[in-house]
């Protein structure tokens, strides 16, 4: 039986890739995912038959993998980050339903929150919500209200896709509802651009602040909970020991 594989590259592949992910894209003959993801993996693998397509063709991309399959050879799928964080395993899944004969088998990897959070500093020690602000397939009164409940809870937020070239102003709008929803403009915040990546930089900020910076689609964005300070250059959520 063939298997598909659907693996998460880290941050920026190379050394933010896991052994268990090293192991696989070394065994499988073919290797598909999106056009800039697979140009992450196609210098370390050059013996590897490579199939790709661009934003937006992902159920076509999920079905290509499964025919290859059932050709009798592994597919790796390959996600940036984890593939079970806004990655392919769930439609992977989902098409896989038309394919019963070929397994699957999630490989994870080290998703931006946390690879993010490591390079800031510590901000993700409490409980903590994972939003994005892509509205592509998501409702953005969803997000609104997903937004507002996280402030309201008092959770860390890591921000994923806080902005692109038609969504230039999500992550002021984004900022807007949170300050309505309670959180203090002197909040501590922080965001990272390029994680795992040459250019890798983290920057600290209060919410305020971070309305009114412009960020790229390679950032993730770290909003504190109420208990979140700024350390130097470090954000920093401490889970309540006494010390």
């Amino acid at each position: 039986m063939s298997t598909v594989y659907v693996v998460g590259l880290g941050p920026g592949a190379g050394e933010q890739m896991t052994v268990r992910a090293e192991k696989i894209l070394e065994a499988c003959p073919v290797i598909l995912g999106y056009t800039v993801y697979i140009d992450l993996v196609r210098e370390q693998y050059p013996e590897k038959k490579f199939l790709s397509t661009p934003m937006k063709q992902e159920v076509k991309r999920c079905q290509m993998a499964f025919e290859e399959a059932v050709k009798g050879q592994d597919v790796a799928m390959v996600c940036s980050g984890d593939a079970g964080v806004y990655g392919m395993a769930g439609l992977i899944y989902e098409v896989g339903r038309g394919y019963p004969e070929i397994k699957i088998e999630i490989i994870p990897g080290i998703t931006a929150a946390t690879g993010g959070a490591a390079v800031l500093g510590a901000p993700l020690m409490h409980d903590f919500a994972v939003i994005s602000l892509s509205d592509l397939l998501t409702p953005w009164e969803q997000i609104e209200k997903r937004l507002t409940a996280a402030v309201q809870g008092d959770f860390a937020i890591a921000v994923y896709n806080p902005s692109s070239h038609k969504r230039r102003d999500h992550l002021k709008r984004a900022c807007d509802i949170m300050l309505t929803a309670g959180a203090s403009p002197d909040r501590a915040c922080g965001y990272v651009e390029n994680i795992g990546r040459d250019g890798t930089r983290a920057h600290v900020l209060t919410l305020g602040q971070l309305r009114e910076t412009p960020v790229n689609m390679f950032t993730t964005v770290f909003i504190g909970n109420s208990k979140s300070v700024i350390m130097g250059d470090k954000l920093v959520t401490g889970r309540g020991y006494r010390i």
